[in-house]
């Protein structure tokens, strides 16, 4: 199944399934029950969806929101292909890299990035995005796979003075609005061998990122049995796991988002996620 997240144009939010070119809304019986997609994974519901009798939505009536806009994480995993480890000069790590951001920086499909007004040093970052469907502390590798309810495509927009500006990420990948995920969550059973995906990113129809997802540096049952020995993973949390070589600060001359661009990211089996770019008003 395909999960989204959407709002109506009078403000309503709501979730539902893809159907063809078309949303299945969720009906009354569940949105009295889950709130949103969030609660749908806490309650291992998303088998409920699929036999949703809520009305039919083209997507061209609808704004997607992010599949899942209120996460309770948003763990990031920063230098994890070996393209990218390699065009920053460093060495594989022994551990993951990771930083945080807010719900609040991640927007939905066709709804536009932001360039703040603090810096024009916006760069794109295409990564796939693991989404937990159950709770678990302590996970164990051999177990990981079992803890994922599906997968995204994600944009880690990054504000590069400000994430160099000390070193700590956070500031330059935190901006309101800098980063986006969709269009839609992949559920693992309809995906079965993620890492066999080619995630490919393009500015304007060039294709400036590509890489198959078995070239993680830290594999996504490495990096669930890390980031769960220090918190309790939960349903609905995000994992950004990294961004392949390519991206626009690495580049001579360095090639940054700006107004008017259209940036996409596309993985293989899940869909592409497109927004255009704007500045901050």
């Amino acid at each position: 199944m395909r999960l989204v997240s959407f709002q109506l144009n009078d403000g309503t939010q709501s979730y539902g399934v893809i159907e063809g070119d078309a949303i299945r809304a969720a009906d009354t019986a569940l949105t009295s029950k889950y709130a949103d997609l969030r609660a749908v994974l806490t309650a291992g519901a998303t088998a409920e969806l699929a036999g949703s009798t809520g009305p039919v939505l083209a997507l061209a009536d609808v704004t997607l929101l992010s599949p899942l806009p209120n996460p309770d994480k948003i763990i990031c995993i920063g230098l994890n292909y070996m393209s990218h480890i390699k065009e920053t000069g460093r060495d594989k790590p022994k551990h993951p890299s990771i930083f945080t951001r807010y719900p609040s920086s991640v927007i939905g499909h066709d709804v536009p990035l932001v360039r703040p007004k603090a810096s024009q040093d916006f760069d794109y970052e295409g990564e796939l995005a693991v989404i937990i469907g159950k709770e678990g502390r302590h996970i164990a590798q051999a177990d990981a796979w079992d803890h994922i309810a599906g997968y995204s495509c994600f944009n880690d927009g990054s504000i590069r003075d400000y994430q160099i500006h000390t070193s700590q990420f956070w500031p330059g990948k935190s901006f309101d609005d800098s980063g986006s995920m969709g269009p839609w969550i992949v559920t693992a059973d309809d995906l079965p061998d993620v890492t066999e995906q080619t995630l490919t990113t393009r500015i304007n129809g060039n294709v400036e990122q590509q890489s198959k997802l078995d070239d993680l540096a830290i594999s996504i049952p490495e990096i669930i049995a890390y980031v769960s020995t220090v918190t309790k993973l939960l349903p609905g949390d995000v994992i950004a796991t990294g961004t392949p070589g390519g991206v626009g600060k690495f580049r001579k001359p360095q090639l940054y988002m700006k107004p008017g661009d259209v940036a996409e990211v596309e993985i293989t089996g899940i869909g592409i996620l497109r927004n255009g770019v704007v500045d901050e008003a």
